[in-house]
């Protein structure tokens, strides 16, 4: 009886430390769109707000890069974006063969692995009509559905597997939208498109694969093999495209109407895990990319501070480029309504699941990995190394930052992205730099790079360990898990 019992208790830590896993990622949202996150907001956001009070909201989480490659490259391999050129996404994978993800160590742990949505991270292009080796089904995920990057930058066209649905064989003019920039509203680039796409129902139709998905896994349940899906929504992404059931419906104009429909498309997949009896069971992570596109003239417009409160947008060094809404439920590990202050970077992501699956990483994957699992489950941390700073290249890639404690140093003048102006050279006595005391100043409004020389020397100090060393994670003794490719 009692080896019975030993057997089934092993079987329950082994089941708890297999839990589905469900990423989210949806791209161009803004810290302050969620009602979670801001109860201010002018735009409802039910189901993500479901996710914040049934789990644990992180409130110190950040991108790895303000920028959408940059981030899911960081997201994907537990590596600083900085450390590899991703300019070459066009053409060439950003992601090496046999470089961890966090596809190939869940496969190496028994699961299903599958990717739906927006890859940005780039194939060995070769002609649409050809194999597009690098992608997703490369990289530790056993199926692929989705587009090759955003539905704003051509050619548009569906890959199943490694593979065009159909090829980009017919032309869409390029489209923008009155009362907004260039670079909001119904906005995408002239260029090739597949006859089988249309951009309207790209999101509706990337619900319904992971969906299905979810439906299929749970119909096979019996061969006891959990799921790992990750669903990279492009939206609230530019092309602004809400359907008529949420045309008009938000306070803040067509980019909330989006988000409304983006939100719903979430509810859709919460209702499949539950419908599927998995909802128990399964980890979900939510964020988003990056910061939105969303200027002051905006805020002004609609009474909607899509930042919450936070400085800059999207491409930028300051707050609002890379600060993420990031919430996690898990039923029963992780306390229901809860809030963490853990510094998180989404680079964390590969080393948490290792620690979940109670894995050493090898020590030349995930250079700029740590386990936020002790913040989430509540556990002691015990020999888990916390993260205490973070490091980041904005958009420009002119200039860098980093964040350790209350202190963030940025080493140029500027917004380093999308706010004018990206840069302001330094001289007639103005600061080299940007100093800010996050813990007194979120809106970094009051610049101390003048006034605290010994900060700044610290923080430069260390950040040129961390970029020299090419990695920021402790070595220590590893062993070999599975690799992708």
């Amino acid at each position: 009886m009692a080896l019975q019992s030993t057997t089934l208790a092993a079987a329950e830590d082994d089941a708890a430390a297999k839990p589905n896993i469900v990423v989210i990622l949806v791209d161009d949202m803004g810290y302050g769109d969620p009602g979670c996150f801001n109860p201010e907001s002018k735009i409802p956001t039910p189901h993500i707000d479901s996710l914040a009070r049934d789990g644990m909201r992180f409130t110190d989480a950040h991108a790895p890069g303000p920028l959408c490659h940059m981030s899911r490259y960081g997201l994907m391999t537990g590596r600083y974006p900085f450390r590899t050129d991703v300019s070459r996404w066009p053409t060439q994978p950003l992601i090496a063969p046999g470089q961890i993800t966090i596809a190939s160590l869940a496969q190496s742990r028994g699961y299903q692995t599958a990717m739906v949505g927006k890859w940005h991270l780039g194939f060995k292009e070769n002609g649409y009509d050809q194999p597009l080796p690098g992608g997703p089904v490369d990289c530790g995920f056993d199926s692929f559905f989705g587009i090759r990057a955003s539905t704003d930058i051509p050619p548009y066209f569906y890959i199943r597997g490694n593979a065009a649905v159909q090829p980009p064989s017919d032309r869409i003019e390029a489209n923008n939208s009155a009362g907004w920039s260039p670079i909001q509203g119904e906005f995408w680039r002239a260029g090739g498109i597949a006859p089988d796409l249309q951009l309207k129902d790209v999101l509706p139709r990337f619900t319904d694969e992971a969906t299905s998905i979810i439906k299929r896994h749970a119909e096979n349940k019996k061969d006891a093999q959990p799921l790992m899906l990750y669903l990279a929504y492009p939206a609230p992404h530019t092309p602004w495209l809400p359907s008529e059931a949420f045309a008009g419906k938000s306070g803040a104009g067509m980019y909330g109407d989006f988000l409304m429909m983006v939100d719903d498309q979430i509810g859709r997949v919460l209702d499949a895990l539950r419908a599927a009896e998995m909802e128990d069971d399964t980890l979900v992570v939510f964020t988003s990319d990056n910061g939105p596109v969303w200027y002051d003239a905006d805020t002004e417009r609609f009474d909607h501070d899509s930042t919450g409160g936070l400085k800059g947008m999207k491409g930028d060094a300051w707050e609002a480029g890379h600060r993420m809404p990031f919430i996690a439920r898990w039923p029963n590990r992780v306390a229901a309504g809860s809030t963490s202050e853990q510094l998180v970077c989404f680079t964390d992501l590969l080393a948490t699941m290792a620690d979940l699956f109670e894995v050493p990483l090898p020590d030349d994957a995930a250079p700029d990995s740590y386990s936020f699992l002790p913040a989430l489950t509540g556990k002691a941390a015990g020999e888990t190394e916390l993260r205490d700073d973070f490091v980041m290249q904005p958009g420009a890639r002119s200039m860098m930052t980093i964040r350790q404690g209350n202190w963030k140093l940025i080493t140029a003048l500027g917004s380093g992205g999308f706010t004018k102006p990206s840069r302001i050279p330094s001289g007639d006595g103005a600061p080299a730099g940007q100093l800010y005391d996050l813990g007194n100043d979120l809106g970094e409004s009051n610049n101390l790079y003048a006034a605290k020389p010994e900060i700044v020397a610290r923080l430069t100090a260390q950040l040129k360990r961390v970029v020299k060393s090419g990695r920021s994670r402790t070595r220590a003794a590893t062993k070999d898990v599975a690799r992708g490719g």
